[in-house]
């Protein structure tokens, strides 16, 4: 399992036990908290209307008093009230009256009169001067009935109890409400849930791209490709990259210098071999011409040993860098013409030519001057490798965000051995019979420089055979 798909469920599965013990803590609670509010009314109602009736209870006129009267008006009296979008439209009160035994004097509802309530808690309690209250079935024993709900205040002759009122409401005229508490908070619930995942899906998106860069970085530095350090913030994975970064500039350190000290050790072998062979030869009793030979040969070797020391300190000091140094806005075509402009005495001296095919406004972001080394380098590789009086080829083209830059030589081609093995550092052929400089070689440095060169563009290089006769190298970067 992915790590991403992993944060995610773990996310998912905590945010979801979080959201289902919120809302059922918070369903849960919406019923007792309204059933709460309604007692606190019912008990300052009820001790209203037991200061009303105190005086009917007296003079023992309850049932057709003021206040049997004035309940009455109330229960007839039709409501329009709109509570907060529910409508109420009928009384849903019941008041009844005990005397100081229990005894039921007054109903407003016709249901009890002459009963004996005193072993309900409402009155009993409250006749022996407690709080009073109770709720009860409508139909005693069915569970699935409503319940209502009684509250009692005593009804007082000085500090005497003298009988208890009790104020009675159906639970069920409070169930509106509370289904629209639950509906609003289920509702809102499941909004903030379904929030909390997009929160969560984001967070584990950015989090896993972070990953992903990390892995590809460390991808790429296995395989020795050139790779900047996916830095993006101040963060634990940024330090992780960097430490990571550390890691393979110290190892890639070493290995360079291993690797430097025996490809140098093996390519100055030769021209040191040959310059010692000359100084050996070489006598005051030569003739002039012969000497002249040989102090030409250690010229030539010894300038080659300079030449592979130059292009081997500018390869060390480019393979260094992980990423570019000097980026602009660079014009190929005007890049181009300046890199034939600096071949111009080679070309004459071959009697060749190089044409270019490159529309004027092309750019490119790219460090002008490697590029434009690079680009030397091909084309200097290509006249080295075509006979004298031949044409050389540089076209650039751009097609799915990505521009090639195409050289084509008119040598011989290159054999199938050596295909895989052009780019390899001091890896060189010799130059084809025909050429200017036949059957000599170079440092072997030039297009492994390219190939660096293009690698810190993020780009491509590939040196092929062109089926209609010469070679077609081809760089290919991201526009």
């Amino acid at each position: 399992m992915k790590i991403s798909l992993k944060i995610f469920l773990g996310y998912f599965l905590l945010v979801g036990l979080a959201a289902w013990f919120v809302l059922y803590v918070f369903v849960d609670e919406v019923k007792p908290g309204v059933r709460q509010a309604m007692e606190d009314t019912l008990v300052d109602t009820a001790n209203v209307l037991a200061e009303l009736a105190t005086n009917d209870v007296k003079t023992g006129t309850i049932q057709t008093g003021n206040f049997a009267q004035s309940l009455a008006q109330y229960q007839s009296r039709a409501s329009k009230a709109n509570i907060w979008g529910i409508k109420k439209q009928v009384a849903d009160y019941r008041v009844y009256i005990t005397n100081d035994k229990g005894i039921v004097i007054f109903d407003s509802a016709k249901l009890a009169l002459g009963q004996d309530y005193s072993r309900w808690n409402d009155v009993y309690l409250t006749l022996r001067g407690k709080y009073g209250v109770r709720s009860s079935l409508v139909v005693p024993g069915d569970e699935n009935s409503d319940t209502i709900m009684y509250i009692a205040a005593p009804i007082k002759e000085g500090n005497i109890i003298i009988g208890s009122l009790t104020v009675a409401k159906p639970n069920r005229a409070l169930l509106p409400f509370i289904e629209r508490a639950q509906s609003k908070i289920i509702h809102w619930g499941a909004l903030l849930f379904l929030l909390s995942i997009v929160i969560g899906s984001l967070f584990t998106w950015r989090f896993t791209n972070k990953i992903n860069a990390l892995r590809d970085y460390a991808v790429r530095v296995t395989k020795g490709e050139k790779a900047t350090p996916p830095i993006s913030s101040n963060d634990e994975l940024t330090e992780l990259a960097l430490a990571m970064q550390s890691m393979r500039q110290e190892l890639d350190g070493k290995q360079h210098v291993q690797d430097s000290i025996q490809h140098l050790t093996h390519e100055l072998k030769s021209p040191i071999t040959a310059i010692q062979g000359a100084l050996e030869l070489i006598s005051p009793s030569m003739p002039p011409e012969t000497q002249a030979h040989f102090l030409g040969q250690i010229k030539a070797q010894s300038n080659r040993v300079q030449i592979i020391i130059q292009n081997m300190l500018g390869l060390a000091a480019l393979e260094h860098q992980q990423q570019l140094q000097q980026v602009s806005q660079v014009n190929l075509h005007e890049l181009i013409q300046t890199q034939i402009k600096h071949l111009n005495q080679k070309t004459h001296a071959l009697q060749a030519s190089i044409h270019a095919a490159c529309r004027p406004a092309i750019l490119i972001k790219a460090d002008s001057f490697l590029l434009g080394q690079a680009i030397h380098n091909l084309l200097e590789n290509a006249l080295d490798f075509s006979p004298p009086k031949s044409e050389i080829k540089i076209e650039v083209t751009e097609k799915n965000h990505q521009i090639k830059i195409t050289v084509h030589d008119a040598g011989a081609g290159i054999p199938d051995y050596a295909l895989t093995k052009v780019f390899d550092k001091f890896y060189s052929l010799p130059r084809p019979q025909n050429t200017a400089n036949a059957g000599q070689k170079s440092t072997g440095l030039g297009l492994n420089f390219v190939q660096e060169v293009v690698k810190l563009h993020g780009g491509s290089v590939t040196l092929q055979n062109n089926p209609n006769g010469g070679a077609v190298a081809t760089i290919t970067l991201p526009m």
